[in-house]
Parts: C-alpha cells; structure tokens; sequence
C-alpha cells in the first residue's frame, strides 16, 4: 500500500507509476458506465478476458473498465489504445473477431466502426467522430481513460497535483480567490458564482463548517453529475478537499440519490483508497489540514436536490425545504456554515488551481466561463453527454454534435434546464447557451438537461408532462407549489382531452405568476416554466386545443381513427392487432373502428400495409362524418 505522507511522496509515486506504465502497450477500454452496462458491457468485459486467456496475451494487453464516454447512444464503446480505434455497438460475439484483426492483424472491424452519417464511410479513430471531435471535454475526457476503481490511474494523470498545489504553495486564502478570479459559476442550476459562496461560509462566524457535493441529480434524461460520479470520483473528491482547505472545513459529505448505486460504490472505494494513501484524513500531506468525507444516500426524491432539502435528508428528517431568509451557506447542516456545489462544479476545481483563473476564464463568455457538460436527449440523431464551452450556439451543439434531427425532419424546440426549465423555439437556434441568455429567452442553464423537439411534438403536452413530474415531485410544504401544481395539471389536462374554455388558459397564465411570487422554494418558483414558455412560443398550439384539435396528433383525448373503404383491403391486420377489439367486420368485409370502444393506442395504424387507417384530430373528424357516414361512428 502506498503511503503519501508529503507532497514530494505523492509526485514520486506518480513518476514511479509513469515509469512503469508502457505507453505502447495495447490497452482495450470498454465503456462501464450504468447505460453500457444495460447493454450487457460486462458480457462484453468478460469475453475479452476469455479470449486474451485462451490465447496466452493476457500480459501483452491489458483490459480497462472505464467510466461513460458520453456515446451513449453507440454503447457499449470500445476503445482500442494507443491508436484510438473505436468500435460502437460491441457485443461478446464481435470480441474474437476484434482480438484476430485489431489486436493480432492491426485491421480495423469495419462494420463495427462509426459511420459518418453525412458522407456514409466509417470512421476509424474515436477523436475524429464529429460527437467527439467537436466537443471541448475538459471534465469529462479522462472519463474513458480511467478505471475509476484505481486510483494510481488518475493519479498517473496528473491527479491530486492540485491538491498538492494547493496544500503546499498557497493559502487558503490564496485558493479562494483563485476560484472567485476564474468566475466558476455553479453547474447545478442557479449559476450562483462558487468563489463568493464560499467566501461567506468561509468568513461566516460559527464553527465547524461543512462541505457537500450534490449529486442528487433528479431531472428526467438527466445524468451528468452521476457519470462524473461513477467514472471519475477522485476528480470530484480532489475539488472538495480543496474547497474543504479554502473555507476552513474539516468534514464533507457526498450526497448521492438512492437511484445511482454504481456511483455510490466508485465513490466509497474512492474515498476509501484516498485515505490509504493520506490524501484524506489527518494531516493530509503533511500539511496540517485534516479532512473526511462521508456517503450519504437520498431517497431519491426531487425536492431533495434543493440546498436546504438536502440538508435536512443528511440530518435524518424528511428532504424539505426551508425559508430562504437564512441562506445554508451560514445556517446549514444542523445550523451550521455549509457550502454546496453540484458535482461538476467541483471537478472544475482542480482545473483551475493548476492551470491558473485566467486560463479558465479564456473559455466560455465573460460572465458564463469554463465549459459545460450537457444530457443530449430527444429527438437527435447522437444522444449522449456532451461538454462544450459556454457560448456555444444550440446549433452547434444539435446538428454539429448531435448530428441533426432523425428523418430529416424539422427542429420545432429545445428544452433547457430540465422539468423547471423553458422551451425554446427553433428561430432561436443561434442562441449562444449561457446562464444568462437562456435566461433572457425565458430558461436556464439548470443542471444540463437538454431534450430535442421534432415536428411531431406537442408543446401543450410537452407542458403537461413537465408540470405533471412536478407536481407529483413536489414536497407539499406550502399551499401555493401544492395546490397550484395540481390545479396547473387540471387544466392542462382538460386542454389536452378538449374540455377547456379560453377562459381556463387565463387562468392557467395567473396561476403561474401566484406560484412564481409565492412558493416556498425554487423548484415552485420555476415550475410555471414549462408553461409559460410554451405560451410565450406556442400560443397557437394552445389555441388550437381549444378548438379540438391538435396539430401534432398526439393528444389521445382529440384523436379519432377511422378506416377508409377505398383502402381497405379487408385483410384484417387492424383487427388482429387490436387489443380491446374495436375493430368489427370479417375477412373479405370492409373493417369499421367502434369509435366509442377504441383505446386510441394506434396498432391499426401502425399494422395496416395499404394506409387505409386515417388518424384524424379536431375539425378533420366533422369532415369525415360527411365522407365516411357509414363508417365512423
């Protein structure tokens, strides 16, 4: 076991380890993050170690489970070091052909490779995939070079240098006005700047003080911070035991949500190895600071990523929030100073102590620094986590990254910030993403959610949806997110089943102002978003409804199907497929649809070869009742 009791113990074991590490040695990274391992990854691990064994190389190469590489959407990833050949979609039966051509042949598997979807050849290396090649990942690149369960991988990258740095060669104070100098802004929603919280639990009066990483990360499509968490866990404990030493802390906890067990395993092994090694504990490097870290799980609930909510979960009481007259950074955990960032924040930490406040602030904007890591979900061809610079246009980030929308289909919006951000229409797809411009156009930055919209989206139910998850998420402690939630998803509802009048659309738009002035806490306060953004964009749609239609055909309570004589071919595929029955008449007998008995799940549309199936929506049902009398019922 290794022991860093100094600064100069630790630098010798990373040249030691440098030393031995051959940099030609042909090393398979496989992509062990929670979504490859739902595409059976370890299967893929183990038929690795299978043919290397029989084989007799296990010595000439080795095998490294490695954290998400942010391709979700081709997982699981394989990536073949030193070149950098990357296989998408590998499964335990391609291993032997990749062992026999790759690792013996040095011949790529081609139909393993990455097709470039505009010029249709494949792509060999994995820095030159546009979802790679046109991303800045600072963060999250050491991801698919780590096996997050060693720690001399990371440190063999350099990591814990700024730890050193940090304990060794500046103060405190020092550290923390490096870090209020890079204008770090928080990664998990509200973009407050790190540096000036710190400073006030730094400078508030009680004692002790606290630090926590939030890695309650709650949003739906939203998984950021607990990639971070499973692939690169030390990145993220360096950064708070540095912001443990600037503020004055000497006890830090982890707050992971019940949902994410991989993460919580790589982070405990994590905190345990660092102690083995000094880096946590009693006088870490020799330098007098003594600092421990504890894993706490949540319990998974929404609210509970609000600062105050989990504090009050980490003390053993229900996740709820607090008045915000006193602020957590000097009334927190059990009424003491306590300082919280979100996962990502942390990671930026180490950045900037090494490589200086300056040179984190020369990318992204001058209010928005550094980069950021977004989930890219929806509607686009390359789903994934993406890490850009602040500033970036969403255009740049949906067709130069995400390579476009499926189908060749229209980008109709984008939502940002998750279930409390805003959607945003495609005529502001050359907005630069920021804090303060999503802002500006009715969003936000929130903890990186982005969810892609096609043409066939409905924004009413879009809205519907969000309010929806918010609402059940809601903790219930004060009347006006409780009751006005679920009054919001009343009347949305009613929109979208046709029962509302113009006048429960105003009444929609009041409640959201009484909830927005009124609520509690901040997931209240911008639970009207999804709602007014889509007013502010979409009045049409909304307009629509209330005349019984819905231009998207997604409302289920304003569809009708219905069966076209001229097309029918009186197969009987629409009735075999029918799960309720709906549709009578026999072989060689024109097929109805009863109307009142039909579900409306749509597996007579989707079964019928000849389109004599017609989905119909609001004034286009009057219309076939003249045409089709005998048909629709």
């Amino acid at each position: 076991m290794v022991q860093c009791s100094t600064v100069r113990d630790l630098e010798n074991h990373r040249q030691a380890l440098l030393k031995q590490r051959n940099s030609k040695k042909l090393c398979i990274a496989i992509c062990s993050g929670t979504g490859c391992h739902a595409y059976a990854s370890e299967k893929v691990v183990a038929a690795f170690e299978e043919q290397l064994k029989k084989q007799n190389m296990e010595i000439m190469v080795d095998i490294k489970r490695t954290g998400c590489h942010g391709f979700c959407e081709k997982g699981p990833i394989v990536v073949i070091y030193p070149h950098e050949i990357c296989y998408c979609k590998v499964t335990p039966q391609d291993v032997p052909e990749i062992i026999t051509h790759t690792i013996q042949q040095g011949k790529p598997v081609e139909r393993l490779l990455y097709t470039d979807q505009k010029t249709g050849k494949p792509i060999l290396l994995e820095t030159d995939i546009p979802f790679y090649k046109n991303q800045t990942r600072l963060i999250f690149g050491n991801n698919r070079k780590i096996d997050p369960k060693i720690i001399d991988d990371y440190i063999a990258l350099g990591g814990y240098s700024a730890l050193a740095k940090s304990l060794s060669a500046m103060t405190p104070q020092k550290v923390l006005d490096e870090v209020k100098k890079a204008n770090l802004r928080g990664r998990g929603g509200g973009g407050f700047p790190t540096g000036r919280k710190w400073e006030t639990t730094k400078n508030a009066s009680e004692e002790p003080k606290y630090v926590i990483v939030n890695c309650d990360e709650g949003d739906p499509g939203a998984y950021m911070d607990r990639s971070l968490m499973e692939g690169n866990p030390h990145s993220v404990l360096e950064g708070l035991i540095i912001g443990a030493y600037a503020i004055g802390a000497h006890e830090g906890y982890v707050y992971v949500r019940q949902e994410y067990p991989l993460a919580v395993e790589n982070t405990e092994h994590a905190i345990k190895q660092a102690m083995e090694y000094g880096l946590l504990g009693k006088n870490i490097l020799g330098s007098g600071f003594d600092f421990t870290i504890k894993v706490h799980r949540g319990a998974g609930a929404f609210v509970s990523g609000e600062s105050s909510a989990l504090m009050s979960a980490i003390e053993g009481r229900v996740g709820e929030p607090r008045p915000k007259y006193i602020h957590t950074a000097v009334n927190g955990l059990w009424n003491k100073p306590t300082c919280l960032n979100n996962v990502e924040t942390w990671a930026n930490v180490p950045f900037i102590i090494n490589n200086s406040a300056q040179w984190f602030a020369s990318m992204g904007t001058p209010t928005s620094t550094g980069t950021k890591i977004f989930s890219l979900v929806g509607n686009v061809n390359n789903t994934g986590l993406v890490e850009v610079p602040m500033g970036i246009t969403l255009r740049e980030i949906i067709y130069n990254i995400g390579g476009g929308i499926p189908n060749g289909k229209r980008l109709k919006a984008v939502q940002t910030g998750g279930p409390s951000g805003g959607c945003i229409p495609e005529k502001y797809l050359d907005l630069t993403v920021d804090f303060d411009e999503l802002y500006n156009v009715g969003s936000m930055m929130g903890s990186g959610g982005m969810i892609v919209m096609d043409e066939d989206t409905c924004m009413v139910d879009i809205a519907r949806y969000f309010v929806n998850f918010l609402s059940q998420e809601s903790c219930g402690k004060c009347i006006p997110c409780r009751e006005g939630l679920r009054q919001m998803v009343s009347i949305l509802n009613d929109i979208t089943n046709g029962k509302a009048l113009e006048e429960d659309v105003e009444l929609l738009e009041e409640l959201c102002e009484v909830v927005q002035m009124s609520a509690l806490c901040a997931l209240g306060q911008s639970a009207p978003n999804p709602i007014l953004s889509t007013l502010k964009y979409f009045r049409d749609e909304y307009d629509a409804h209330l005349r019984g239609e819905c231009p998207a055909k997604v409302c289920k309570g304003l569809i009708q199907y219905t069966i076209d004589p001229v097309k029918c071919k009186k197969c009987g595929l629409c009735a075999k497929n029918c799960p309720v029955d709906a549709i009578t008449g026999d072989k060689k007998e024109l097929h109805r649809i009863e109307i009142e008995q039909c579900i409306k799940c749509g597996n007579c549309l989707e079964s019928c070869k000849f389109n004599a199936v017609i989905k119909t929506t609001g004034k286009q049902k009057e219309f076939l009742k003249k045409q089709l009398p005998n048909i629709t019922r």
